[in-house]
């Protein structure tokens, strides 16, 4: 026995473990570690911690306390291994004898998956969500069972894309557990033809669904093509019901593969994917009633509870099963959403990616930053925004396919001629192209992350200001004002250093209003935030109307006139919407300040 490492595990009735639940090997021994934890209990006071001599603080927070529900990750299994819940019959294949409860509980299975993945996206475990269900974990199993592979298939291949595009984001830091995958079997062999495989199926029920629909003795069922289930009455309904099924699935994971398109070359066709998504959705709730009304067997409780459409619960599932998986974690409570609110929100979350597909990549980054705060304002969830962040940068370029610099120098109001400078090599220019990526990347965040961020970020675009004016002043400090030739790269800084000033408090407004969306201010803090905005709309104010003027005399150049007409001066002299709209601010905010202010007094 000194050969070989003892694992010691005591069962919450202080018996012995059954080892028949976890069989010993030939690297293993089980031991009965009852009474040595009654020794210890009986020995230690309370506050008191066994421990080794390199145990630390870190340790301490993430130790398991062994027999406590909450924070023993092995003590509420109903089963311990994937192998002993199939050899109870938990997952069988065939899943019923009879045809018709097969194909029945086969779309309990597709409707409880659709429930896990939605409950998964909102920030639960992949394990205790998605992956609790057995024939995923066993996915060889379920190969004689065409209809359930095919769609087990299809469900590991988009989990897969969307662990993906969330982990190229890198947005998964609101959720730490989202792109763990523990080892699950998320990669597997034959995943590329998950597509074609769907559609064998497909096509195998939509000739079904045709023939059920033949009133004439010339169309006939075909010999080769047996029906679903024995009952002839329901056949249509239950085709119908897993048609739309499966092709959401298809059109969905068409969705994420055409997103994921370089340069958004795919957007098109993902709208396209979408408007089916949406379609089968709808089908999908439309069914509901016929797989409630096909079984006089009633369900037990609440159906807007039930996590499938027709109220049973689904064969092969079990959340504890992975739960040792997330192991130093304690076991988080899984509550897995209802069907119908696993619906709304794929539906919700649809919407949200066709506004993205919808986008016209428009390369000015005034518009791009109101468009991103626009959608923003929807509350999208984790996997919207990581598909938007996505879009916005890649390798380095806005849309994959213009260098930040031109868009700082588009933005900044520069002559088109500037954008390829070889200015932009300078360390302050790409390092203000690091800033301008990574606004982009905090703004597809959530509100909490986005303002935590931000309010550590102005210091950075406040440091590159200093940086940018010092090497400005470094290059062309001695030039003389009244030289008659202009310097590019000294226009280019001077455009550049206006439009870091207005981006900065830009930034500093937005952090003052994500306050307001998430609540945080007291009523005792109204009259402060107003005035900080109040300032900082001054400021912005200032900074936009400046950088209008030098963008409307930069055309102005470009246009090469020699007289201004009347209608030029009547132009310039109105004040620029955009200032217009910020000045309204500044009204609202100073009103606001006051009339806060004497509400205080009284």
């Amino acid at each position: 026995m000194a050969d070989k490492p003892v694992y010691e595990e005591a069962s919450i009735d202080g018996q012995p473990p059954k080892l028949a639940s976890i069989p010993a090997s030939d690297t293993t021994v089980w031991a009965d570690a009852s009474p040595l934890l009654q020794a210890a209990c009986a020995g230690l006071r309370d506050g008191e911690l066994i421990h080794g001599d390199n145990f630390n603080l870190f340790a301490a927070m993430s130790a398991l306390e062994i027999m406590d529900p909450k924070m023993d990750s092995g003590i509420v299994c109903t089963y311990y291994s994937i192998d002993e819940a199939i050899e109870n019959g938990a997952a069988p294949i065939p899943i019923s004898l009879d045809s018709t409860i097969d194909v029945r509980c086969t779309i309990d299975i597709m409707d409880h998956l659709l429930a896990c993945e939605a409950a998964w996206h909102k920030g639960h475990s992949l394990a205790q969500t998605v992956f609790s269900c057995i024939y995923l974990l066993r996915l060889d199993r379920t190969a004689p069972h065409a209809l359930l592979h095919s769609y087990c298939r299809i469900i590991r291949a988009t989990c897969k894309a969307v662990v993906s595009v969330v982990s190229d984001a890198r947005t998964h830091e609101e959720e730490d557990l989202f792109t763990m995958t523990y080892g699950l079997p998320l990669n597997g062999d034959g995943d590329d033809k998950c597509l074609s495989i769907l559609n064998a199926v497909e096509e195998t029920i939509s000739r079904q669904l045709r023939a059920c629909k033949a009133t004439s003795s010339k169309r006939r069922l075909p010999e080769d093509l047996e029906p679903l289930q024995s009952n002839p009455n329901l056949e249509e309904g239950f085709c119908k019901a897993l048609l739309c099924r499966l092709r959401f699935r298809k059109h969905f994971f068409h969705v994420l593969s055409c997103m994921k398109r370089p340069q958004g070359r795919g957007l098109e066709s993902a709208r396209k994917h979408i408007a089916s998504c949406l379609t089968e959705l709808e089908s999908i709730l439309k069914s509901a009633d016929f797989l409630r009304s096909c079984f006089d067997e009633s369900c037990e409780g609440d159906i807007d509870d039930k996590t499938t459409a027709s109220g049973f619960e689904p064969i092969g599932f079990d959340a504890m099963l992975n739960s040792r998986l997330s192991a130093p974690t304690p076991p988080r409570a899984i509550k897995i959403l209802s069907w119908k609110k696993a619906v709304e929100y794929f539906v919700k979350l649809l919407h949200d990616l066709d506004v993205i597909c919808s986008y016209s990549l428009d390369p000015h980054l005034e518009s791009l930053l109101r468009f991103v705060v626009q959608f923003q304002k929807s509350q999208p969830d984790l996997v919207a925004r990581s598909h938007l962040q996505l879009l916005l940068v890649q390798d380095g370029k806005l849309y994959g396919r213009d260098p930040f610099f031109a868009v700082i120098n588009k933005a900044a109001a520069l002559p088109e001629a500037t954008k390829n400078h070889d200015i932009q090599k300078n360390e302050s220019f790409l390092q203000l192209g690091m800033l301008v990526m990574n606004l982009l990347k905090i703004l597809c965040t959530n509100a909490a992350w986005q303002r935590r961020k931000l309010g550590k970020f102005l210091q950075d675009w406040r440091v590159i200001y200093v940086q940018l004016e010092l090497a400005f002043r470094n290059e062309y400090g001695e030039v003389s004002s009244s030289s008659n030739d202009e310097n590019t790269c000294m226009k280019i800084f001077q455009h550049i250093l206006l439009w870091v000033e207005e981006q900065t408090y830009w930034i500093a407004f937005r952090f003052l209003i994500l306050g307001f969306e998430l609540e945080l201010y007291s009523t005792g803090e109204y009259c402060m935030v107003y005035w900080y905005l109040y300032a900082v709309l001054i400021k912005l104010t200032e900074k936009t109307h400046l950088m209008m003027a030098v963008s409307h005399d930069t055309a102005k150049r470009k246009g090469k006139k020699k007289k201004d007409s009347p209608k030029d001066l009547a132009r310039e002299s109105r004040i620029p919407p955009a200032v217009l709209f910020l000045q309204c601010y500044i009204c609202l905010a100073e009103g606001l300040t006051m009339y806060l202010s004497r509400c205080l007094l009284l």
